[in-house]
């Protein structure tokens, strides 16, 4: 049974694990440092700038890196700029930078990014292509192999999914894209959160080829130097459903909302109990609001209902009417004021 608070043994040896962690992130990121992202990715093409692809573009610029951002409509891209500037911002008046950054000047990080809603023109010279558009398979492959058609042989295609698999979203490009189409998933709010997910299908060790085994890991290797160029913490996993954390993460909040649909417990109490006796610095539900209840569900549905998840049917992934009526009340979390818990200060 979980202790009610840690004891003194318990946050020392707490302590010296995260100084071990932290030693060894500086251990890997060292060796790296013999691999130049710099000399093979110049260019980013990032498409979408909603949260997540603005939050990269962000992240990118500031590191010195040149970012072409995309987006359908020019409402968007203006949305999307003006969210990267203020966030900067508010970093020049706490007097900080992110880490990776390459000048503290927001101007400076400003200056790198360019906004098109030319969708094919915006890969024509790019390294890297970074997609962060609907979680929506169809969406995807449609992306990818539009701009298969254009972008240079040598650059290097990621999906910011959560949920998907790779190999499905790279299903229309040619196979020498293919075999450079990864994943590359970053958390919100991506200029604060230094996690970054990698999945490299070819470097799978499932890969009968083994020339094009030894070039993903390659391509692995130099995706995460790159990560630590931004001033991020790569993790590297294979090519499955959710990667690490969201493949923890939906299941342990299913089970959170369950326990409240079941009358077992009251959300607060479940968000409380978390935070004081597993030493969580927020409780499910709040973790939900935060991230979005919408996008939990998504990443559960799709799951719950394809074929090639490996966990379709799984009753743990089972669409909730609870969280279907919450988004048809356009209850999403924090970002629209309410969601489990109630964010606007007018009522």
């Amino acid at each position: 049974m979980a202790s009610s608070a840690p004891t003194d043994t318990s946050t020392a040896t707490a302590l010296r694990r995260q100084k071990q962690l932290l030693g060894h992130l500086q251990s890997e990121a060292k060796a790296l440092q013999p691999v130049r992202p710099k000399t093979h990715i110049t260019r980013i093409a990032v498409y979408g700038a909603g949260i997540m692809g603005s939050g990269i573009a962000h992240v990118a610029a500031a590191a010195g890196y040149t970012v072409v951002l995309w987006d359908m409509k020019q409402s968007d891209l203006h949305r999307g700029i003006q969210g990267i500037r203020r966030s900067l911002d508010r970093l020049e008046k706490k007097n900080r930078t992110l880490s990776g950054s390459s000048s503290s000047s927001a101007d400076a990080t400003m200056s790198r990014i360019t906004t098109t809603t030319d969708k094919l023109g915006a890969a024509r010279s790019a390294d890297l292509v970074i997609e962060a558009i609907v979680e929506d398979l169809s969406t995807k492959q449609s992306l990818f192999a539009a701009l298969d058609t254009v972008a240079p042989a040598h650059c290097i295609f990621a999906t910011n999914t959560s949920s998907l698999l790779v190999r499905d979203i790279s299903a229309h490009v040619s196979a020498s894209r293919r075999q450079r189409t990864v994943a590359l998933h970053f958390f919100n709010p991506v200029p604060l959160m230094r996690l970054v997910e990698i999945a490299c299908p070819a470097a799978d060790n499932n890969n009968s080829d083994s020339q094009k085994q030894e070039e993903g890991a390659e391509l692995v290797t130099l995706l995460r130097a790159w990560v630590y160029d931004i001033g991020k913490v790569p993790v590297v996993c294979k090519d499955t459903p959710g990667f690490i954390v969201n493949r923890l993460l939906v299941p342990f909040n299913s089970e959170a909302r369950m326990l409240v649909e079941r009358g077992d417990a009251s959300l607060e109490d479940v968000d409380t109990a978390m935070k004081l006796g597993a030493g969580h610095p927020m409780g499910p539900f709040e973790l939900m609001d935060l991230t979005g209840i919408d996008v939990g569900h998504h990443i559960a549905r799709a799951w719950y209902e394809s074929e090639g998840s490996g966990l379709m049917g799984d009753p743990r992934f089972k669409p909730s009417p609870l969280v279907e009526r919450m988004l048809a009340d356009g209850h999403l979390g924090r970002k629209t004021g309410r969601g489990y818990y109630n964010y606007d200060q007018n009522q």
